[in-house]
């Protein structure tokens, strides 16, 4: 029999009993539209991700402190530092494979403007942080390199700062106070939102890492160094340039550990991707149960689709059809149950994906491949659950399906 002829009585079968296949179809539709929107909401997260990660800075290498080992115990990751700024300046001078280097001297305040008060990070860095990290002024501008070799007192103030101790003005060329010490506001920076950690970007003041390390820190030792290559592909060549540069510095010998730590942004990406592609691998799982359950009613239902349809077997039987026929019949029949609810089910998966993203806020994103694995599974399970019922019918003995009232 032809396919085009199976399908056509597949649909005669499905219009003849439209309550009954809308029935059938419900949980194929269910499953669908919940697989395509867990699986939109895992990607809408592993795409939020991967934003806030590329927002960090492009092509950004990160040196940190490192550990010490005493009587064979590790002090941890960061427990022993020997970061200073005549490292960053080692790097900045001697590193052929680094377009941009700052040192980033780290500490906390709070700042008061009037009546308003509030404790946030302070960093003090150099003028390249600002091409490292990728990151605009929207008002003002950046300190200069010459603010930096004076050590003036300048800072630039981040989004969340700016709401919060100048709301309704305008800061640049505000005064405010850290730690006592009066400080010109040149400028404000975008708004970059929160890390893949949570941690809000947009709560720093940025100022001249000469400036903090005289007037505000007075610590010889440095939070961290920020570096960056020219491309994404020069990434390994030079976190290798700046291992060798820094073992050198620090003069340590063939046999001994690295006393730093050096990242870049792909190690941060593939952890966080990971996480977030088990979680929509999980959320699949969920919503593929409702998807076999809607196969098992298609099953029940072409079940008993043969014991109505017995004595129809029995003539197309005795006219000449063969059990091949029989099974191919009943089989596309629940093929076209199962795609038929697939795709409504497709279709009320995007439509809930627009409306949880708009409700909730999340980031969510519908993709072709997501919606034709949605289809593709539907179509697997009118298969597998409608193969029983198919060889059940082209089983059937024709005398007896004659005899069948």
């Amino acid at each position: 029999m032809k396919a085009r002829r199976l399908v056509t009585l597949a649909l005669h079968s499905v219009r003849s009993n439209p309550g009954r296949s809308a029935l059938t179809m419900l949980g194929v539709v269910i499953g669908v539209g919940s697989v395509v929107l867990m699986v939109a909401i895992g990607q809408g997260a592993q795409a939020e991700i991967q934003a806030r990660i590329d927002n960090l800075g492009t092509n950004m290498i990160v040196i940190t402190a490192g550990s010490r080992r005493t009587g064979g115990v590790s002090g941890g990751a960061g427990s022993f530092n020997r970061l200073t700024t005549d490292d960053a300046e080692l790097l900045a001078r001697e590193g052929d494979l680094l377009s941009a280097v700052t040192p980033v001297i780290w500490s906390h305040t709070h700042i008061i403007v009037g009546g308003n008060n509030w404790r946030t990070s302070l960093y003090g860095v150099d003028t390249t942080y600002q091409q490292i990290r990728s990151w605009d002024v929207t008002d003002g501008r950046f300190f200069d390199s010459e603010e930096v070799r004076a050590r003036r007192k300048v800072c630039v103030l981040g989004a969340k700062v700016v709401d919060v101790v100048f709301p309704d003005q305008d800061p640049v060329g505000q005064t405010i106070r850290l730690r006592d010490v009066p400080f010109d506001v040149v400028g404000v920076l975008a708004s970059k939102g929160q890390t893949a950690e949570g941690n809000d970007q947009d709560d720093v003041i940025l100022l001249p890492w000469t400036t903090m390390q005289t007037r505000l820190s007075g610590h010889q030792f440095i939070a961290q160094i920020l570096a960056m290559a020219p491309s994404k592909a020069d990434v390994p060549l030079a976190m290798a340039e700046v291992k060798t540069l820094m073992r050198e510095a620090h003069h340590l010998g063939q046999n001994e550990d690295d006393d730093f730590d050096v990242r870049d942004q792909s190690q941060l990406a593939e952890t966080a991707q990971g996480t977030t592609e088990v979680m929509t691998m999980l959320l699949f799982a969920i919503a593929s149960v409702s998807l076999l359950v809607g196969g098992i009613g298609i099953m029940n239902i072409m079940l008993v689709s043969v014991t109505e349809r017995t004595r129809e077997i029995g003539i197309r039987r005795a006219v000449g059809a063969r059990r091949s026929d029989v099974l191919a019949q009943f089989l596309v029949e629940s093929i076209v149950l199962s795609g038929l609810g697939g795709a409504a089910g497709a279709l009320v998966g995007v439509l809930a994906t627009l409306l949880v993203g708009h409700l909730t806020g999340w980031a969510t994103a519908v993709t072709p491949s997501s919606l034709g694995l949605a289809l593709a599974f539907s179509a697997a399970v009118g298969v597998f659950f409608g193969w029983y019922p198919a060889r059940r019918a082209a089983a059937l003995d024709p005398i007896e399906a004659l005899r069948h009232e």
